[in-house]
């Protein structure tokens, strides 16, 4: 599907990070660009550097991501391309030993639901309100009616210690890809996910510059944390090129994760 004028999209997280640049990169193509945040203030100034538009979406909540597409299709019109972006991170082990007192203690289940519904339910909330939508609409030849791209993460195959509740909602972003791809592929919609490594966004803005260092020594080549922009330009290469539908594709200069 060229990316072009004539064609709305929708990013969510598009305030920061991965969810910023590939709103930027698909403006840049010419698209008619909505974004979904939180941050208002942010997405505000994003929307408006590239002509665009922003709703304040929490993807956790089903009535905020449907006024979220209310405002999205009242300013441009039915989107056909989706690129789910928005997501948390989160650190908490299984169960463990508090090393000052011994108390042992489980992962708090809560937070665990937390990190699922934003990243897991979230994501598949937008993905199937989305495509919905897109069913509404003529194809575009050989191009179908739509794409939607999903964000993962290299942390689906290799988490880390303490990673079991993010790795766990982004192995459910890949596990559900190949059946997203197979419910649409009578309506000309595809689904991909992305699998970034290692990137240079917020969700490492609070570690140590040590640790972002012992991170980047598990990078081959570049060696270096990834640029936002990267992820955009390969998901507009995922959007414009038809016959790629169904495929979890790792982005992360061939990096694996150490259990810490």
């Amino acid at each position: 599907m060229k990316i072009s004028a004539d064609i709305a999209a929708i990013v969510t997280g598009g305030a920061s990070g991965l969810g910023e640049a590939t709103a930027r990169v698909l403006a840049g193509k010419g698209a008619r660009v909505t974004l979904f945040d939180l941050n208002e203030e942010r997405g505000q100034q994003v929307a408006s550097e590239i002509g665009g538009t922003f709703a304040k979406v929490n993807v956790a909540d089903e009535a905020s991501v449907d006024a979220g597409f209310a405002t999205a299709r009242a300013a441009h019109g039915q989107e056909r391309i989706m690129v789910n972006c928005a997501g948390i991170g989160w650190a908490g082990k299984t169960a463990g030993r508090n090393r000052k007192t011994g108390e042992i203690f489980a992962h708090k289940i809560s937070d665990f639901q937390r990190v699922i519904d934003i990243n897991l339910v979230g994501t598949f909330m937008c993905t199937a309100k989305s495509a919905a939508g897109m069913m509404s609409l003529e194809p575009l030849g050989d191009s179908g009616r739509g794409v939607i791209i999903n964000t993962a993460s290299v942390a689906a195959e290799d988490g880390q210690i303490g990673q079991v509740a993010y790795s766990a909602s982004k192995g459910g972003i890949v596990g559900m890809t190949l059946p997203i791809a197979r419910d649409l592929a009578r309506e000309g919609i595809r689904c991909n996910t992305i699998l970034p490594g290692f990137f240079d966004t917020p969700i490492y803005d609070a570690l140590p510059p040590e640790v972002k260092e012992s991170l980047r020594a598990h990078v081959q080549f570049p060696a270096r944390f990834g640029r936002p922009e990267e992820y955009g330009r390969f998901a507009a290469c995922l959007i414009e090129n038809d016959y790629v539908n169904a495929e979890s594709i790792r982005l992360d200069a061939g990096a694996r994760m150490p259990p810490r």
